[in-house]
């Protein structure tokens, strides 16, 4: 149960962040003041896919919770990390991000490590 509710978080992250930072960058940038929060509220309200990404975000969260239920905290954290790996690829692939050397040697980093968790 504990992979799955671990394969549950990685996707729904990875499609929040994916969806949220799609909807953002189309957006364009936003103010912080009492008028700009208030034109994000509505930005937020008006955008299909940010408001799946929120609720992606929640599904993970809820997940994540389940997980450290059953699984000890030391083992949750850093297999969720394999988001990173797959939000890294995909910005590439879906946002066409540009993704250095640093970044993807960073990403294998992280996937060796949650390589080592899986044994």
């Amino acid at each position: 149960m504990k992979w799955l509710l671990l394969a549950v978080i990685v996707v729904a992250t990875v499609l929040g962040d994916l969806l949220q930072s799609y909807e953002m960058k189309r957006s364009g940038e936003q103010s912080v003041g009492a008028r700009g929060l208030a034109r994000l509220l509505r930005v937020i309200a008006s955008r299909k896919f940010l408001l799946l990404g929120i609720a992606c975000m929640a599904v993970s969260f809820f997940a994540f919770m389940a997980l450290v239920q059953e699984a000890p905290l030391s083992f949750a954290v850093p297999a969720s990390a394999a988001t990173f790996v797959l939000e890294t690829l995909l910005a590439k692939l879906v946002l066409k991000e540009h993704v250095g050397k640093r970044r993807a040697a960073g990403a294998l980093l992280v996937m060796s490590g949650v390589l080592l968790l899986a044994r």
